[in-house]
């Protein structure tokens, strides 16, 4: 298939291209459910006059239905989109990035999608569903499963779905969440994972950021001591990555350590940890929920983030060496190809 495809490339270049941009508009159309002409050529930063004429050979091909409310992918098209997503891998250069990712910093298994995050919202979306199909694909029976809040791990959630409920599963949040927006917390995340999956759920009610007067006296607390001992029982995390200074302001840290964060050269923040560009803890936050040494003794460790804003972030946290899966995007993963050699 590989050498087939090569010699496409050389001989019928144009054929590859517009292999490219069919795919685009029918994966797409996948994954916004239903989407009207003008504002899938927008998105596509396309015109309405050269979109009608592909959408026109997609319909033909009995791929997409086109309804008064929308155009939207037929069960022939989202077989033809599950046949074709490894070749696409290779049209788009996507496998031999995989590749390098994964072995360089040894991991189980690296999937990246086409596209930047951060200007691209199908691309935030796709991220998502990527990384719920390989969630779901880990998940076993009898797991506890401990999931972080942000937006892209919301979209994860928004896309899990389950044949089968998950027998004995339960999802838990890594750490408290309260003041963040509410579809973006932990709390929210997990139950609706739950919810879609059909297993069940705990929550923490605790903020994110605490004092540690606060925090001492939190984990004083039995109901609160006795789930996150639950938590503690997780052998799989879910996680997303942000870029340090980003988290800190979001985090509302206080000056003095932002400060302090930004003079030590700190570039990521995942789990409420603060990491520099080896990988080096540089700072904790006082938050409940998983310790780094919880993370470290994890049976599966599965980052998902992606834009070219992150690709920096995701290498220090790769560099910290406890990750096994990535999910990321194409933006994201060439900026951290960039960095393997240094």
């Amino acid at each position: 298939m590989r050498e087939i495809l090569d010699i496409q490339k050389q001989l019928l270049p144009d054929l590859m291209d517009t292999m490219k941009k069919r795919y685009t508009i029918l994966h797409y159309i996948f994954v916004s459910g239903s989407v009207g002409r003008r504002s899938l050529a927008v998105s596509l930063n396309t015109t309405e006059r050269i979109l009608r004429a592909e959408v026109d050979f997609l319909k033909e091909q009995g791929l997409i239905e086109v309804e008064s409310s929308g155009m939207r992918i037929s069960p022939a098209g989202r077989q033809l989109l599950d046949s074709i997503e490894p070749l696409v891998k290779d049209l788009f250069g996507l496998t031999e990035l995989e590749e390098r990712i994964r072995s360089y910093y040894g991991l189980k298994q690296v999937v990246i999608v086409p596209g930047d995050s951060d200007v691209s919202p199908h691309t935030k979306k796709e991220l998502g569903r990527a990384g719920a199909v390989v969630l779901r694909k880990l998940i076993a029976e009898d797991e506890v499963i401990a999931v972080t809040g942000g937006s892209t791990l919301a979209e994860v959630a928004y896309h899990m779905t389950a044949t089968t409920p998950l027998k004995g599963c339960w999802f838990v949040p890594a750490r408290g969440g309260l003041g963040e927006s509410v579809e973006l917390e932990a709390n929210t995340i997990a139950s609706t994972m739950a919810k879609k999956t059909g297993a069940s759920y705990r929550l923490l009610h605790v903020p994110y950021y605490l004092g540690e007067e606060a925090y001492q006296s939190l984990m004083q607390d039995q109901s609160i001591a006795e789930i996150i001992q639950f938590i503690r029982r997780a052998r799989m995390v879910v996680h997303g990555i942000g870029e340090a200074m980003v988290m800190a302001r979001r985090r509302k840290v206080d000056p003095e350590t932002t400060e302090s964060l930004r003079r030590d050269g700190a570039l990521a923040e995942a789990f409420g940890y603060y990491f520099d560009r080896q990988g080096h803890i540089l700072q904790k936050m006082p938050t409940v929920g998983l310790r780094i040494e919880d993370i470290h003794e994890m049976d599966m460790v599965i980052g998902i983030a992606g834009g070219k804003s992150k690709g920096e972030a995701i290498t220090s946290v790769l560099r910290h060496g406890h990750e096994n899966v990535l999910v990321t995007d194409e933006a994201a993963a060439l900026e951290i190809v960039q960095r393997l050699s240094s």
